[in-house]
């Protein structure tokens, strides 16, 4: 018995630090959040805010369009025309479409 107590650290025959050792077990395996779930949300977050950017990027590009489009007739009448298929009385309209 004597060389069974020998092999096992000190602090693992107090009862607090088998105490610690359990409720560190429990956090990072157990838990709500443990730490593999921690892991997987981190990565989650880093790629929200990178799509963040990406979205302000676009944002800022569709405000500057906007502004383009509410001061210029003849840039609205293009964009209309190319965008939404408009056209003029007097127009006809012609889609060619490639084939696959």
């Amino acid at each position: 018995m004597k060389s069974l107590l020998g092999r096992i650290p000190s602090w693992l025959r107090n009862r607090y630090g088998v105490a610690l050792l359990v409720l560190f077990a429990w956090i990072a395996l157990f838990d709500e959040y443990d730490l593999w779930t921690m892991y997987k949300l981190r990565r989650q977050l880093g790629k929200m805010r990178t799509e963040k950017t990406w979205y302000q990027d676009q944002i800022i590009g569709t405000r500057e369009q906007l502004h383009e489009l509410t001061s210029d007739k003849a840039l609205l009448e293009k964009f209309a025309r190319e965008r939404y298929l408009m056209k003029r009385k007097d127009e006809e309209i012609f889609l060619l479409v490639p084939e696959k």
